[in-house]
This record gives structure tokens, C-alpha cells and sequence, in this order.
């Protein structure tokens, strides 16, 4: 991983190319991040970096927390997240990481926590096929066969069932970035992210890049 950077979701909205193409994108408020820690291959055994980000009371953090922050003499953040970086000779404590430290045209991937849905069916969660409508049948909207009979009399790990859908860590990979504006931090991307409005989200170098 060679850059990272956290940020917010703002929303989504649509530029025009020169060509007067519609690019639709998806707005990033990213950074600024502040180093709060270093880790060396020396002390912990690889070279990272960990960054903090968003405003929060102090009173809000316990007492391991409000250490963290005391020892490397910064403001209080809300999120804390380490980034195993290429380099991390140019960083030190206290250092901010902005939304400049990448460039339009730049490919990226960015990570969030998805919208909750709440409970749903086995067809909305899975998008597994409906049953037969007609002839008599009354089976429209279920998951289908359990499993054989007496062997092994149980329903195989894996199943797609019904159950709570939505609030886990989806990475949308290979986006490509449209626009930064550096003075008002934002990082503009092409297409859709995960998460509601406000979510944090993680900005880094694609992997497929």
C-alpha cells in the first residue's frame, strides 16, 4: 500500500467531461488525518502507521485512549486506523496526511460499512430465484431444499437464509479518481461508494492498479 487517507461520505453528485459527457461521482471529505503513531520493524515487527481522524470530545474517550493521544501530544480523534504503508520514513508523529496526496486520474480503492437493511428474505438478501406462481404451488419466496432426508439430517454450513442484511465492510475496487480540491479537502471519484451520508470511509492506491 503505498497512500491512504480516511474521510467521510458527502454524498453524490455529476461533472461534466470535456467532451460534455455526465460523470456521475461520489464526494469524499477526506482528512486531514494526523499521525499518532509510528510502529518500526525495530519495536513491533513491521513498518506502519497509525492515523487519526474526526473531531470528538475528550471526555468521551476512556482512560488507554486519552493516553494514546497524550503520548504523541495531538488533538483527540474519533477513528483510529493503522495503514501498513511502503515508506513511512516521511511521516512522523503529528504529521498531517490531506486529501493532496493524491491526484486526479489516480485508481483507488475505497472501503465502508454498507447501508443496513435490516431483516430480508433469502430473494432480496441472496437473490435467489422465486418459486411457481400458478398450478397450486405454494412455494413463491422461500430458500428452497433444506438438505437430503436422513443423511445428513442437517442443514449444510452455507445455506442462504433469511436474516439481517446490510452493515459489513464492502470495498468497491479500481474507481478512478476525477477531481481533488486540496483547499476544501475533497476527493471526488467515479461511481458509487458504500455507506450512508457521513459513514467513514478508507481511501487507498488500488490493488489492481
Amino acid at each position: 500500500m503505498k497512500k491512504a487517507i480516511l474521510g467521510t461520505k458527502v454524498g453524490m453528485t455529476q461533472l461534466f467531461a470535456e467532451d460534455g459527457k455526465v460523470i456521475p461521482v461520489t464526494v469524499i471529505q477526506a482528512g486531514p488525518c494526523t499521525v499518532v503513531q509510528k510502529k518500526t520493524v525495530d519495536n513491533e515487527g513491521y513498518d506502519a502507521v497509525v492515523v487519526g481522524f474526526g473531531e470528538v470530545r475528550e471526555k468521551s474517550l476512556n482512560k488507554p485512549q486519552k493516553g494514546t493521544f497524550a503520548k504523541a501530544d495531538v488533538a483527540a480523534k474519533k477513528y483510529l486506523r493503522e495503514f501498513r504503508l511502503d515508506d513511512i520514513s516521511s511521516l512522523n508523529v503529528a504529521d498531517e496526511i490531506k486529501a493532496d496526496v493524491f491526484e486526479a486520474g489516480e485508481k483507488v480503492d475505497v472501503s465502508g460499512i454498507s447501508k443496513g437493511k435490516g431483516f430480508a428474505g433469502p430473494m432480496k438478501r441472496w437473490g435467489l430465484h422465486r418459486g411457481p406462481m400458478s398450478h397450486g404451488s405454494g412455494y413463491h419466496r422461500g430458500s428452497g431444499s433444506m438438505g437430503a432426508c436422513s443423511n445428513p439430517g442437517r442443514v449444510m454450513k452455507g445455506k442462504k437464509l433469511p436474516g439481517h442484511m446490510g452493515v459489513v465492510k464492502v470495498t468497491v475496487q479500481n474507481l478512478e479518481i476525477v477531481k481533488v480540491d486540496a483547499e476544501a479537502g475533497l476527493i471526488l471519484v467515479k461511481g458509487a461508494i458504500p455507506g450512508n451520508k457521513g459513514g467513514l470511509v478508507t481511501v487507498r492506491n488500488s490493488v489492481k492498479a
